[in-house]
This record gives C-alpha cells, structure tokens and sequence, in this order.
C-alpha cells in the first residue's frame, strides 16, 4: 500500500452553494470546503488573495522607526544582522536598500554557518562594538537573544528586533524595540522574516517623507522568502506572493534575473514550485557550503556582469551541495540497512557536513517513515539535525534524551542539538526507545489528505487553469490533491533514463495521460483497479498548452461494503424476498408525487467519480440500478460505502428512500412513472441522474428480461414435466441462476394459472392437470405484458437478455 487515504467529511450543500455562487467546479468547490472555506464570502476574499494590514498594526513600530532615522540623520553606523538562508539574507537586502534610499552609513553582518552559528552571539556583539555600531537591527533572529541584546546595549548600542520566530517559552523578550507579528499583535502572525522588514521599509519611507510604495520594488525579495521559508500561504501571505511572483516576472534586479537564467526559469511562468525547488535551493546553497555574503551580493548588485558571475557560482554551489548531500545519504542508507528496521534512526558521520544533513535527514524520514536525527561529528562534538513524521513530536524526543545532549531546540517537526561524539550510541538507544514507546505500527503508514474526489472526464485543461485561481502552493496550501476512484494504469513506459515513469489513466470510460516522478513501477494492468490521486497541472511545452496528470499515491480500493437491499449471493433469499413484493403494479398505478427532490443531472460524468464523492460528502448515498446482482458484481471491490437496490425496491420502500440524502440513479428507470415516482421527497435531498447511453441499454434488456415470461414459462414446466425439481427448475440451466425477480414471477403465474400447486416454504411444486391455459388469467402476468406495452410505445426495440455490465 503506498498511503493511506485521509477523505475528510464534506457537506454537498456546502460544495453546491460554493458552486452556485461562486462559479467555481464541483472538484474546486469541494478542495474549498476541505480546507475550512465553507462561507462564499470567505471563500472569495480568499481566492482574491488581497488581504492587506499596515506597518501600524504592529504595535511599537512607530519607536523604531523613529530610531532609525534619528540614526540616519546623525550618520550614526548602522548594522543589520540577518541569516545565513534564504528568510535572513533576502530580509538584509530589504532594509540595505531601504536605508540606502536615505542615504544611510549602514553596513550588515551575516553569520557563517561553521563559524558563528545561528543567531546573534556575545562573539558577534564584540565584533559590532569594534566597527563601531550604534545601531543594531537584527532581521529573522534575536527574538531569544535576551543576554546577547544585553550585552549590546551594555556596550552601548540601541538594538532593534524584527523577527518572526517563537519567543522564549519562559516568555521573557530582549530588551529593546521589537517589530515581531507574533509579539506586537500583528493582525496575521505568520509573516517570514524578510516580510516584516519589508513592513518597517514602508514605514521608514512614510515617517521619511518619502513613498511608501518605493518598498514595493522589493515584493520579489519578500516572495522568494516566503516560498523559501514555509510560512503558511494563507492570508496576507497569499497576496505578498502573488504580487511578489509578478514583480519577479518584471524584475529589474541583474541578480534575479541571473539567478533565473542559471536555473533556467522562464519569468513568464514562474510559480510558487519554481522559487521553493529552483531559485531557493542555489540562494541557500551559499550559507550551506559557502559564504552567505555570496547571496546578498547577488540580490544588491547593480551590474549584470557581476550578477552573471554570482549566479553561476551560486549554480556550482548548489551542485557541490546536490554532490554532498547524496554522498552523506549514501552512507546514511548503508548504516540504515546495517540497522535493520527500527522505531526511529540516529545515525552520525565524521565527514558529513553540518549544513546539509538537514536536508537528508528529511528525505530519509520522507523515504523510511521514521523519525530521524542525523548528527556529524567534528573534533569529538557532533552537530545533530532532525526531521520527523506527523505523529511524533521530534522535539519531545529530544526532552525524552536531553540527559546525553549538550543543547537542542526546535520543534514538532524539526529539531537541531549538539552531542558529545562518545555520546551517541547512547543517545541511539535512548530516542529509539522513545519513539518505541509513542508511535503505532499505523503512524508508519503516510497518510494522503484528498482535497476534492473526482471522475476521470473532470480532468481536463478547464479543471487544471481553474485550480491555478488556488495558488500560490505551499506550505499551509498545498497543490490539491484529487482522488480518482478505482482506476486503471495501461501502458506504463518508462522515461527520464528510467527514472520517471508515464502511462494512461482510465475512469469512467475517458483516458489520459500522467506521469509519475520517481518511481520504477506501477499496478499496470486492465483488470487492476486503484484508488489514485493525482496533482492536475498546465503542462507549457514548445508552443502546446495541455492538461498534465502527476501520481502522488495508488493504493488498492479501500472500500467499505455495499448495503444490498434485495439481493443476496444466496439465490433462495432473493427469490424468497422477490416473492414478497409480488406481482408488479402498472406504471399507471404509479401517482406522481406531492413533493419533490432536487433534481441533479450527472450524466456522462462517471458514476465511480460521482458516488464516491457523494460517499465522502458523509451523507448517506442509495444507489438504484435495474439489476442488483450484476451491478454489485461490477461494483464491489472497486468503490462502497453505499446502499444499492433495484428501482422496484425503492419504490416499494418509501421508508429506503427517506433514509438516504441522496438517490444515484445508476440506470434509468424503464418508464417515466417510474423515474417521476422516484422524485418524491424534500428538495433538501437530492437525486442525481448518473446514466449514459451504456446504462440506457443494459436497463432496457434487464427490464425486457424480466418481463417476458411466456418463453421461460414454458422452459420451467416443460423441466417440472420431466421431474426436475421447482428450484432447479426456476433457476435455469444457463452459467447463472435465472434472476431471482424473474423466477418469483414465474412461480407466481404456475399459481395463478392454475398450472401448479406450490409450496413456497419448501419450494416444490406438484403440477396440476390442466389443458390449453390462457396466461393472461395471471395477474403477474398480465402486469408484466402492461409493463412491456408501456415501454415498447416508447419506441424501446426488443432487445437481447441482460449481460454483465461494462464499466460505468
């Protein structure tokens, strides 16, 4: 099983009312309604991305500001302190060039990741105070430096925070001005680094003089760092990145437009997937391998030549950290299978370098679903970073082992600490026994969120543009996932030196093409049917513009069963309940009636594609079909979690239809009496007409079988005559029982006609003498023929007996 997956509840009325008033898909509706967007109202502003707060929210800022210029206007030097990633050195370049504007003496620092470590440190506030700083402005660290803040204004140096980082959990802050969201009651908290600064640029300008609009120029720097950083993509974040991905189309920063070239980015299309995987990956190679300064550089300098320079430099950096990092999971995959399977894995190397291991440790956890700590090992210490899974808490882990860390911090999801080297197996045990003791053998298994479930002819270039109004994806929005129910994988091929696989997907009678990254092998085959899900993507290439499928999980059908209401794998039950309804009433008998259900036409949408989503509504669903039996042969093992039942036992079960929210009409009843008896109910319940031109056929033979019976009467008493007995009699000699419906009126006119003495407790028949008899003295039988009339002065052709039906 590749994933388990995670289907959450999802109301139709919701989905259909988002529909309606918003114009959107069904599939898009429902992706909204999944993520918590259940209100219209909120759901448009959410879709227009323009939530938008100014630099006043935060409280205090007013202070810096004023600071700052009181700075300025002294010639005062003025350091800013940033990070060695993408958050911290983008956050620098923001206010470099906002205080440059003004014509600041302003001057940065930029920790090495080997050397200085991450944050503000006594060390670096000895190396400010001989430069000559009076002021310092800290950008995406410092929030937890309370000693270090101190001793810088002991030194005397003003200090200002800005931050996005949780505080201390004891609650105590630096003493000094501070602009943090979380802090200084922000109206959204989940701002990255590099757009707080970008905040106390518009309003250095504004206090200035100046205009506030002049900070915009960097909204591509403040995009890049909030793709990079994974701050969730909701709220103010929406808007800065989708205003920030148009500034990086127009750039006219040389560095930008070089570090595009080297990682062959057209501008035109850029997304989100291009800065978090592409441009991110070489502006953080500098910090990792190399120098930050390398990457801020780039982002400031105005000639082209020496952009080209930089981003190519960046370009071999990012290779050497590609080389680096494959060689350390390499070695870390070997101690794994020395290991064997364990609860969790604590592994370490001498020569590993400290600023990659993050990044394999995460794809180790990704690939072995185990909380993971990786550790590299230097003169005796070793520097550990870890990654985990969603059910466990990698930083209790931590606490769980703090007897044998030097220090550790972070969070759930990702951790660092520092161990001694003759530590570590100790530490080994003791997170292994940990994470023994927490994790089930089901939080092992990935879990796969779908966000809308889908039939195969939704997924087209309509469907893939309209999922783009969802972006910008990432963190907090992921790329919707769509699920598409018991479908099938033909013609897997590989391609990308074997590496990438692609293939046709089928459902619901449509196919198309998808692709699946990273993976040798898949479930190919006609009879092999998966639950599948997919991303949905416009697909830009030499000129064509084209739908592209991508695989995320296959799984067999998890299905739940279906609930049969008048069929059994038993031929007796059936015939037995089939007696019990007794002959069929005339369509004339039918009333129409006094209220009705809302009406929803579903055809030629795919019946898989839409019972499974109503399934997943958490609604209960009645799917009503001419023949139960072969439908739920077809049906089973594919998709469940419904009620299936013939049309009759819908009919002559009220009680069956009130239960249900929805009725799926499968097959279309044989006459229009039918069909309109079966709208009766409240318009809060809905009844959805899923047939096409396949169903329309195969209900037309079921119902041309069951009501001819003057051929298979004769069949059954000429078998009665030679001493076979009434069961085998009624259930045929053909590969499978004689429908149970159809045998029940058999037996009905032997009684009526007089041809027959039955026992319908033993099921025997004593045959009675009689001569030439006239059928119609049958009730059963006269019924039957009325209901073959009504159809066939429909201009519905005699047709040949039911087969097994093909794939709805």
């Amino acid at each position: 099983m590749d994933a388990r997956l995670d289907i959450p509840a999802c109301p139709t009325d919701a989905v259909r009312t988002l529909r309606e008033q918003l114009g959107v898909s069904d599939a898009v509706a429902q992706i909204l309604v999944r993520r918590g967007l259940h209100d219209p109202e909120v759901a448009q502003a959410w879709l227009r991305a323009e939530e938008r707060h100014d630099p006043s929210a935060f409280a205090g800022i007013d202070d810096a500001v004023a600071l700052i210029l009181l700075h300025v206007r002294a010639g005062s030097r003025i350091t800013i302190h940033g990070d060695y990633d993408v958050d911290g050195v983008t956050s620098t370049a923001i206010l470099l060039r906002a205080l440059h504007t003004w014509q600041a003496t302003v001057d940065h620092l930029l920790p090495d990741r080997q050397a200085d470590g991450y944050g503000l440190t006594h060390a670096t506030i000895d190396r400010l105070r001989a430069r000559g700083t009076q002021l310092l402005i800290t950008v995406d660290c410092a929030i937890t430096a309370v000693d270090e803040v101190a001793a810088a204004r002991a030194a005397g140096i003003d200090v200002i925070v800005t931050d996005h980082h949780t505080p201390r959990a004891d609650g105590v802050l630096p003493d000094a001005l501070i602009v943090h969201p979380g802090v200084c009651g922000y109206p959204f908290r989940d701002l990255c680094a590099a757009a707080v600064a970008h905040k106390l640029a518009v309003a250095v300008h504004r206090a200035a003089g100046g205009d506030p609009a002049r900070a915009d120029a960097d909204l591509d720097l403040v995009a890049l760092a909030t793709v990079a950083d994974c701050v969730p993509l909701h709220g103010e974040n929406r808007r800065l990145v989708r205003e920030g991905l148009g500034a990086l189309a127009t750039t006219r920063k040389p560095g930008l437009r070089a570090l595009m070239r080297v990682s062959r980015v057209d501008p035109s299309t850029m997304d989100a997937t291009d800065i978090g995987f592409r441009l991110a990956p070489r502006l953080n190679a500098a910090g990792r391998v190399a120098r930050p300064d390398a990457a801020l550089e780039l982002l400031l300098t105005p000639d082209e030549d020496r952009a080209e320079r930089i981003a190519e430099e960046l370009d071999r950096h990012n290779a050497d950290r590609r080389h680096t990092e494959e060689r350390i999971r390499f070695d870390a995959e070997r101690q794994i299978a020395e290991l064997g399977e364990r609860p969790a894995y604590v592994l370490w190397g001498e020569d590993w370098h400290s600023g990659v291991i993050g990044i394999v440790a995460s794809r180790i956890a990704e690939r072995h679903r185990r909380p993971v700590l990786l550790v590299a090992v230097r003169d005796g210490e070793g520097t550990g970073s870890g990654r985990s899974i969603p059910a466990f808490d990698l930083l209790a882990g931590l606490d769980a082992c703090a007897g044998h860390l030097l220090r550790y911090g972070g969070h759930r999801a990702a951790a660092g600490c520092t161990v001694a080297a003759d530590a570590l197996p100790a530490l080994r045990a003791a997170f292994e026994a940990h994470a023994a003791a927490v994790l089930r053998p089901e939080d092992l298994v990935p879990v796969a969120r779908v966000d809308a479930v889908v039939a195969g002819i939704e997924l087209g270039l309509e469907l893939a543009e309209e999922l783009q109004r969802l972006a910008p994806f990432g963190e907090g929005n992921p790329e919707p996932s769509l699920l598409l129910p018991a479908c099938r994988m033909l013609d897997v091929r590989p391609m990308g030196e074997g590496r990438h696989l692609r293939f046709a997907v089928h459902a619901g009678g449509v196919s198309a093409r998808a692709v699946a990254f990273g993976r040798s092998e898949l479930p190919d085959g006609a009879d092999v049917a998966v639950d599948a899900t997919f991303s949905l993507t416009v697909n830009r290439w030499n000129g064509a513009v084209e739908p592209q499928l991508q695989l995320r999980h296959a799984t067999a059908p998890a299905c739940a069963a279906i609930t049969c209401v008048d069929d059994a794998d038993d031929w007796e039950p059936a015939l037995r309940a089939a007696l019990t309804g007794g002959a069929p009433s005339a369509y004339a008998t039918l009333a129409p009636p006094a209220a009705r259900r809302t009406v929803l036409d579903r055809r030629g949408q795919g019946l898989l594609g839409t019972v499974a989503a109503l399934v997943a509504s958490g609604e209960p669903v009645l799917v009503l079909t001419a023949d139960t039996a072969s439908r739920h042969r077809h049906l089973r093992g594919r998709i469940g979690g419904f009620t299936l039942a013939s049309h009759e036992a819908a009919l002559a079960d009220p009680a069956l239809r009130a239960a249900h929210r929805h009725l799926v009409l499968l097959d279309p009843p044989a006459h229009p009496a039918m069909l309109e008896a079966l709208h009766a109910g409240s318009a809060d319940q809905l009844v959805h007409h899923a047939w096409g031109p396949t169903e329309e056929g195969f209900a037309g033979r079921v119902h041309e079988h069951l009501h001819t019976l003057r051929e298979p009467l004769a069949d059954v008493y000429r078998a009665l005559r030679a001493g076979t007995g009434l069961r085998d009699a009624l259930r045929g000699d053909g590969e499978r029982p004689r429908h149970a419906v159809l045998a029940a009126r058999l037996l009905l006119v032997l009684e009526e006609a007089g041809l027959a003495r039955v026992d319908r407790v033993a099921l025997t028949a004593e045959l009675l003498p009689s001569g030439r008899v006239d059928l119609s003295v049958s009730a059963c039988f006269r019924a039957c023929e009325e209901r073959r009339a009504a159809v066939a002065d429909r201009a519905t052709p005699p047709l040949s007996p039911p087969r097994e039906p093909v794939a709805a």
